[in-house]
């Protein structure tokens, strides 16, 4: 007797437990807001919506798919019917797409609309308004999927016609001679380099030292020039000391002997240093002529250097400029 009522007890317990258990999860999926009643007629597949399936307005949870059937108002038609809760900004500019969840399959509805300014759909029991289905992005990728894999053999057989063993051998080839000029190109490189090391900064640096003699004896014919004229100076001041007026007539003897010296000074000292700055800068000039006698006759001596000279009158293979034209 006691047994059974421990055992009775328990299925008591047991029952209150389930019926709590019930209640709870009646309370926690009641629904807290009021829904309204839409429709959406299409004749897309619905494949993967099934009932219960979540309404989502730019991915927040709306409401709920309550029936999916066929419309009885247009043969071939899916209609599938929505709960939305009465506070959705639903307006005739709202349209809908098939979205799926994950890689599970499962499809749900998601609202949207294109920003446009639009009334607001008035719920009606009786007559649900509709909202229209746009193809998703798998619909889309279906109606061009042939078209789609007819360019990709086409992509294809471009590829293939491009990679045929005729176009890899010229594109060998064409990578053969790319390579053999990019050798030719750093041996030109290398002889241009050897050029202007060897023979072009030599011939520069003649040209340096001969610009510089050049000015040495610019500045020497400045120096020579700065002392005449101070001579013609020291001149000027002794002549107007001679011919100065009231000046004693016996100092006429002592200023000519004055001025003989002076002569003979010029004439011992300043004229030779003239005389030799005049020689060497002739010098210089008919060195700098013939300089560029020769560029201007071979001017390829700049790269190659001066080479074998010319032969001159009476030996073997001399020929008159005449013939050279």
């Amino acid at each position: 007797m006691e047994n059974k009522a421990h055992a009775m007890a328990a299925g008591i317990f047991v029952a209150l437990l389930t019926a709590l258990v019930l209640g709870l999860a009646s309370w926690l999926t009641r629904e807290t807001g009021v829904r309204d009643t839409y429709e959406i007629s299409t004749r897309e597949t619905v494949t993967g919506l099934q009932e219960q399936a979540p309404v989502r307005f730019r991915g927040v949870d709306v409401g709920k798919v309550r029936r999916i059937g066929f419309d009885p108002d247009k043969v071939g038609n899916v209609l599938v019917r929505l709960e939305i809760d009465r506070d959705t900004p639903l307006t005739r500019d709202t349209f809908a797409t098939l979205s799926y969840q994950g890689v599970t399959g499962l499809a749900f509805i998601q609202l949207s609309d294109h920003g446009k300014k639009a009334a607001r759909l008035v719920p009606d029991e009786d007559h649900p308004p509709r909202i229209p289905l746009e193809p998703g992005l798998l619909a889309r990728l279906e109606e061009n999927g042939e078209v789609i894999l007819e360019r990709v053999k086409e992509a294809t057989e471009r590829i293939n016609t491009l990679l045929g063993d005729d176009n890899q051998k010229r594109i060998a080839d064409a990578l053969e001679n790319i390579s053999q000029a990019a050798g030719s190109t750093h041996q030109l490189v290398q002889r241009m380099d050897h050029t202007v090391t060897q023979r072009l900064d030599p011939a520069i640096a003649q040209a340096t030292v001969t610009m510089r003699g050049v000015q040495t004896t610019v500045d020497r014919f400045r120096v020579t020039a700065d002392q005449v004229s101070t001579a013609a100076a020291q001149f000027g001041q002794t002549a107007q000391r001679i011919n100065a007026p009231g000046g004693p007539l016996d100092r006429i003897g002592e200023g000519t002997d004055a001025l003989a010296h002076v002569v003979e000074t010029f004439s011992a000292t300043t004229l030779p240093r003239v005389n030799r700055l005049a020689e060497e800068g002739n010098e210089t000039l008919r060195s700098l002529r013939r300089a560029i006698n020769e560029l201007t006759e071979n001017p390829q001596m700049l790269i190659y250097g001066e080479g074998k000279p010319q032969p001159g009158p009476g030996e073997p293979g001399w020929r008159s400029p005449e013939a050279r034209r």
